[in-house]
């Protein structure tokens, strides 16, 4: 079994607050102990299903979320740098895990909600359907033959999950209930269920089919927000439409912003 796992902070139980999730932000250290305890919790799951799984770990948050001293034995960090789309990700996987994933912009009541920059997007499409960074990723990992078994994050995570992939396994640990403010399970109660769905993902990969999005062509639509530069867009091949709407065309979705 291979397995890709794409990690991020804000779907973690006990992280809640925009100033646990940068590295210069005083509850930064704590929220990333308590993101590595579910990770080690998540590889356990998998590995309890394959003692010899091969895991590979992205950590795909922003200033990084793992504490690399508690990183879990077997499997293998690929950590956050500069990478570009497929991120490693290919056809050799056989699924992804989505560890910690938090909910599209503009969600209601999601936690910590946000569509790759907290501070710089309103919304992605691809091909006229709207997408968080789950829908781009599983969408990316689909285009690859690959299928998305297992999310974990609040309830507004897993509802924008399973309208994609309606038989995704999901670990709910936290309820939304505004943009700062969750209803949480305890660090530990969430660590058991992220093991168990985990395991339950790994025995059933072949239950669940990969996400695709029909195409070639796509077409990706970014709409960006507040003081965006948009400079980074343009020299990524995207073309400007209005003020704040720019779209580019590709034959392959790793050749968009995903």
């Amino acid at each position: 079994m291979k397995i890709y796992m794409i990690t991020d902070l804000e779907g973690i139980a006990g992280v809640a607050r925009w100033d646990q999730t940068g590295s210069d932000q005083p509850g930064y250290a704590q929220a990333t102990r308590l993101m590595t305890e579910e990770l080690c919790a998540c590889v356990a799951g998998i590995q309890a299903v394959d003692a010899r799984a091969e895991i590979w770990v992205w950590d795909a948050h922003g200033p990084g979320s793992i504490d690399v001293e508690r990183f879990p034995r077997g499997a293998l960090l690929l950590n956050r740098g500069s990478i570009e789309p497929p991120a490693f990700l290919d056809s050799t996987f056989d699924a992804v895990f989505f560890l910690g994933q938090h909910a599209k912009a503009g969600t209601l009541n999601g936690n910590l909600a946000h569509t790759y920059s907290s501070q710089g997007y309103g919304w992605f499409k691809i091909n006229g359907l709207e997408l968080g960074e789950f829908g781009c990723r599983a969408a990316l990992a689909g285009s690859l033959g690959v299928p998305t078994v297992f999310i974990s994050g609040d309830d507004t995570m897993l509802a924008e999950a399973r309208a994609l992939i309606p038989n995704i396994y999901g670990a709910q640990v936290k309820i939304g209930l505004g943009q700062q403010l969750a209803l949480h399970l305890a660090p530990e109660d969430a660590r058991d269920l992220v093991r168990d769905t985990a395991a339950q993902a790994a025995a059933h990969l072949g239950e669940i089919a990969p996400f695709v999005i029909p195409g070639p062509p796509y077409e990706q639509v970014i709409r960006i927000v507040g003081r965006t530069d948009p400079g980074h867009l343009l020299r990524h091949g995207f073309s400007q439409v209005d003020a704040q709407t720019f779209v580019k065309r590709a034959e392959r979705l790793q050749d968009l912003h995903v």
